[in-house]
């Protein structure tokens, strides 16, 4: 089969995928900035609620660049029906089905020595040939991964508030997921990541691992946050505080949890998620 009609048949099956036709996604690719709308806000500190600054004093922002209708049922589908079905290791938590920040803390229960850490603008620094190269090391061929690359990035870049973001930073951080997984094993450390939050613990200080971990990240490309990046006991990790013996809300959810109790709301989103948080701890510690 000759290259072109090899790229054709490639889209065509894309296409059949995820339930679309070849001629749909090359019109979308190509007015690809029309499927997008954008703007910027500012990042908040998540205990004080006020806007985080640099040294300098200049307020953080992030850009958000959802997509519009047509390329966001597009998006959805690729997620389903391509993505969610990549099987990745267990210690990944973030865009993987049954899993969230709950399952992600509750790995860490019981261990002496934490260490948190995340990476600095996780989607904005993952490139459209980093998503090519990481379908291409799956297994997809060259055009497969070039049309889903022109799919789920934007401006050369993975947009902050696609449905396929999540899923796509997961593939693309895969080897380096896989290499720290290694390096834990040996170490009997436990390693877990949620989207771009990434926790490690053990029972044994570690400390003398830590360069190496941080190193790992570091030479694959990605920024690690060294302001976020602590190495202690008992911690907050993924929004979850962890115990020796049980993990827990922060005092603001159930603080909200309480202001909820005296309202006549019907939906009451903090009491939900508070109780989703005691039935993860009481079932873990079933086993």
């Amino acid at each position: 089969m000759n290259s072109s009609l090899f790229k054709k048949t490639q889209l065509k099956l894309l296409a059949s995928e995820i339930g679309c036709t070849a001629e749909e996604i090359i019109t979308i690719t190509a007015q690809i900035d029309q499927h997008y709308r954008q703007w910027v806000e500012q990042k908040l500190n998540k205990k004080t609620g006020k806007p985080k600054t640099y040294r300098d004093g200049t307020i953080k922002q992030r850009t958000i660049s959802p997509p519009l209708k047509q390329l966001a049922v597009i998006q959805t589908k690729i997620k389903d029906r391509i993505l969610a079905n990549i099987t990745l290791p267990g210690g990944i938590h973030g865009g993987v089905r049954g899993k969230s920040n709950i399952t992600n803390a509750l790995q860490h229960k019981g261990k002496k020595y934490i260490l948190t850490t995340d990476l600095q603008d996780f989607f904005p620094n993952i490139s459209s040939k980093q998503v090519v190269d990481a379908f291409m090391k799956l297994g997809y061929s060259d055009h497969y991964a070039h049309w889903i690359a022109k799919l789920v990035t934007w401006q050369y870049q993975v947009p902050q508030g696609a449905p396929t973001s999540s899923h796509i930073a997961n593939i693309v951080f895969l080897q380096t997921d896989l290499k720290l997984m290694e390096l834990c094993d040996r170490h009997d450390i436990t390693y877990t990541r949620y989207v771009d939050d990434l926790t490690f613990s053990s029972s044994q200080n570690f400390e003398s691992q830590v360069k190496e971990i941080l190193d790992i990240v570091i030479n694959d490309g990605f920024k690690i946050s060294r302001r976020k990046t602590n190495l202690g006991g008992l911690q907050n990790v993924t929004g979850i505080l962890i115990f020796n013996n049980k993990i827990d809300a922060p005092e603001k959810i159930k603080m909200k949890v309480i202001e909820e109790s005296q309202s006549d709301d019907k939906v009451k989103p903090y009491t939900n998620y508070y109780n989703q948080i005691q039935k993860a701890d009481k079932k873990r510690s079933k086993r």
